[in-house]
């Protein structure tokens, strides 16, 4: 960093702060290396992408790209509270559910408070608090005798709770590893949390799951008005790129979020092709047989090539490659294919492989085994 004296105004947690390094784009791999045809299974994309009544949707909001969007997205909020069976003022509308986290950081955190989560979590939420200029308490995940391997150890998260702390960020299932948790021991945690604490419950891969025992965090907004649940359309949905998210909470607590929302914060193409995609229960439903599949071609060729892996729930697979994760890392961007090491989250040696077709899926273990 220079020394110019104005950098001395920026509070310490922004002074501490990493950007967030998002997964590497085709683009730049075609850039860097002149690579043509790569693959990309980074970033937990979808591979089917969105449902083609979202186009529709979105291309026809086009005709309206002179006027500003909804600011209070109501099309958009009427067709999440259908579906979730609440009040419309329980929304807040996020650019993909990382705007509404970091909204719950701005609202609920700052000097002198904490933010409690998971070892191997989510980084945003690491960001999202120094960003904020509160404490990251960063709980070590299970080591595998009292719970899954590298999953939240909701009892040691409990412990680190006091007076001090603003949120707790609880990923069900989490990124990366894949682990989640079952809905008793959601459940009795979240009764157990202070009332003045703020409960983040991240569902960014709900509908992937398909454990019997895996709960809709939702379900219990009437019982916790502490309890905030994200969701995306960014995954199952296939809208990455048009950046549409939400939160469900108490009208009071999405009160609070929509005084620092963002005007226009998502905009009318994604308003539109989100109240499609809500629509299209086809999609999804295809898109969840597919990853089911895709993991099923994943699990089994890692295993012909003696690999460990983080049993997972979502559209990815977090896998010990057994040495150093980014020199594998770039020698598959060389065989064409872009993965994700995740160093970063604590896991030296790992790399984080999305479900993608058949064929993605089978390029990726074929270059993966002439690497290794």
């Amino acid at each position: 960093m220079t020394d110019n004296a104005f950098l001395r105004l920026a509070h310490e947690g922004v002074r501490r702060l990493r950007p967030y390094q998002p997964g590497k784009p085709l683009s730049e791999l075609e850039r860097e290396l002149g690579i043509r045809d790569a693959v990309k299974l980074a970033s937990n994309e979808n591979p089917l992408g969105p449902s083609p009544r979202a186009l529709e949707a979105a291309r026809a909001a086009l005709a309206e790209a002179g006027l500003y969007p909804d600011g209070n997205g109501f099309e958009l909020r009427a067709a999440i509270a259908a579906r979730h069976d609440v009040d419309p003022a329980c929304i807040t509308l996020g650019n993909g559910s990382n705007d509404v986290l970091d909204l719950v950081a701005r609202v609920f955190l700052g000097p002198g408070r904490e933010a409690v989560f998971s070892e191997h979590g989510f980084v945003v939420y690491w960001l999202s608090t120094l960003a904020a200029n509160a404490v990251p308490r960063m709980v070590p995940a299970h080591d595998g005798s009292r719970g899954p391997r590298r999953g939240h150890d909701l009892e040691a998260m409990r412990a680190a709770v006091g007076e001090a702390t603003g949120v707790v960020y609880v990923a069900n299932p989490n990124n990366p590893t894949g682990t989640w948790l079952r809905a008793a021991e959601l459940e009795g945690f979240l009764a157990e949390l202070p009332r003045h604490v703020i409960a983040v419950v991240d569902e960014a891969y709900f509908e992937y799951v398909e454990e019997p025992d895996y709960p809709d965090a939702s379900r219990w907004l009437g019982r916790f008005p502490n309890l905030v649940v994200t969701r995306t359309f960014s995954k199952a949905h296939g809208l990455a790129a048009l950046r549409v998210g939400y939160a469900l909470s108490h009208p009071d607590v999405a009160d609070l979020l929509n005084r620092v929302r963002q005007p226009f914060n998502v905009n009318h193409p994604a308003q539109a092709a989100a109240v499609a995609a809500l629509g299209d229960a086809d999609h999804v439903a295809r898109s969840v047989a597919m990853n089911r599949a895709g993991m099923r071609q994943l699990e089994e060729g890692l295993r012909a090539l003696g690999l460990h892996w983080i049993p997972s729930v979502g559209n990815f697979v977090t896998v010990d490659v057994g040495r150093p994760a980014a020199e594998v890392f770039q020698a598959l961007l060389r065989e064409g294919v872009i993965v994700r090491p995740v160093e970063e989250y604590g896991l030296p040696g790992h790399l984080r492989i999305t479900v993608g077709t058949e064929a993605q899926n089978r390029r990726a273990l074929e270059a993966l085994g002439r690497v290794l």
